[in-house]
């Protein structure tokens, strides 16, 4: 957006992460608490501060994402009077809440939708989910080109052909695997949402069936929606489990694999099966939102259902069995992935939905 003339500025909570947006983007950036959690007098006060803020600021638009964020952003710019205002919705959460909660997160998307001009879906499956459960009406949420996030940035950071030589093997040494192995590949957090209980499952049994096999988790174990503990233990004690905890160069992590694994129980369009993709490693995923439009099956990976951890130790050992199904798959992927999900074209239909809006606003 800088490029096309566009002063932007972040707002998120306070952390190493903003400051390093800062410096990456050149942008300024304002540090507001926002906490996961239902924090009712926290909330308040950082509705309050946002407010202020947009007051202040005088901006022209406000894109606003995450439940939390989204719906206190909306709602403190249009209170500002912000000229545009669109919600980010990158995934819905309350697919796997139940009671209360669940009903507390299905309010929220809604108050969000309504109060936003214009509601950006992550993935076609999630803008359908809206639609169908009545928080949005169809005219007014829309996804961008393909989908996904941000796209990926293929032709460079995750580009098989332009990664250092030897860094498979480097990196495979770092994790104390050997060159020779084969690898099944996580990426991301270490939580329950993310399927690792099935994960953990179905490694037990490809452990028996491919001595040789070794399993790497890449990303941090988080406190909140932790595994159960016995589950964790099991991997951490296992010789052919390496777990690293959170890594900032991802792309050299999945040169150490031969496939991913994403065995999810929700998504909005997840990042990780599109940069497996870009480096040309197939992907086993669950039938759900997001996966499917990032995966397809049979051509780019393999797709089963959530929480069924047979049904993912089989769609491995059909993958680990075929190296030229692997080869195949890894390649047509990544020519998905240059010709669908190029970053570029993200950005391009964002701005493009930004003029829409200002021009109809009255702003241009």
């Amino acid at each position: 957006m800088k490029a096309r003339g566009m002063e932007v500025h972040a707002v998120s909570s306070p952390g190493v992460l903003l400051h390093a947006a800062a410096v990456r983007e050149q942008i300024p950036v304002h540090a507001v608490d926002l906490h996961r959690r239902i924090t009712p007098w926290s909330d308040l006060e950082a509705l309050a501060r946002l407010y202020g803020l947009f007051r202040g600021l005088q901006p022209a638009i406000v894109h606003a994402h995450t439940p939390k964020g989204g719906l206190l952003g909306v709602l403190a710019a249009r209170l500002a009077r912000v000229p545009v205002v669109l919600y980010g919705m990158r995934g819905l959460p309350f697919v796997t809440h139940t009671g209360l909660k669940r009903r507390i997160l299905c309010w929220t998307e809604t108050a969000a939708c309504r109060l936003a001009h214009r509601v950006i879906a992550v993935s076609q499956g999630v803008r359908r989910t809206a639609v169908n459960l009545g928080f949005c009406p169809e005219d007014k949420i829309r996804v961008l080109a393909q989908g996904s996030g941000n796209g990926v940035d293929a032709r460079e950071r995750f580009n098989p052909q332009t990664l250092p030589a030897g860094l498979r093997n480097q990196t495979r040494e770092l994790c104390q695997i050997p060159p020779d192995a084969l690898v099944m590949g996580y990426m991301g957090r270490i939580v329950r949402d993310k399927g690792i209980i099935e994960l953990e499952a179905a490694w037990q049994t490809l452990r028996t069936v491919f001595p040789g096999l070794h399993l790497l988790l890449v990303g941090p174990i988080e406190p909140q929606d932790p595994i159960p503990a016995p589950v964790l233990r099991r991997l951490q004690e296992d010789p052919r489990v390496r777990l690293t905890g959170g890594v900032r160069d991802s792309a050299r992590y999945y040169t150490a694999m031969d496939l991913l694994v994403l065995p999810t129980y929700r998504e909005g369009f997840p990042n990780t099966p599109l940069e497996a993709a870009a480096m040309e490693l197939p992907v086993v995923a669950t039938t759900v939102d997001g996966c499917v439009e990032a995966v397809v099956d049979g051509i780019t990976g393999l797709l089963v259902p959530p929480r069924e951890s047979a049904a993912l130790a089989a769609a491995v050992q059909n993958l680990l069995d075929d190296a030229e199904m692997r080869t195949r798959m890894g390649r047509a992927a990544r020519q998905r992935v240059l010709r669908d999900f190029r970053p570029e074209v993200i950005w391009q239909a964002l701005y493009d939905n930004y003029l829409e809006l200002l021009k109809a606003r009255g702003c241009l």
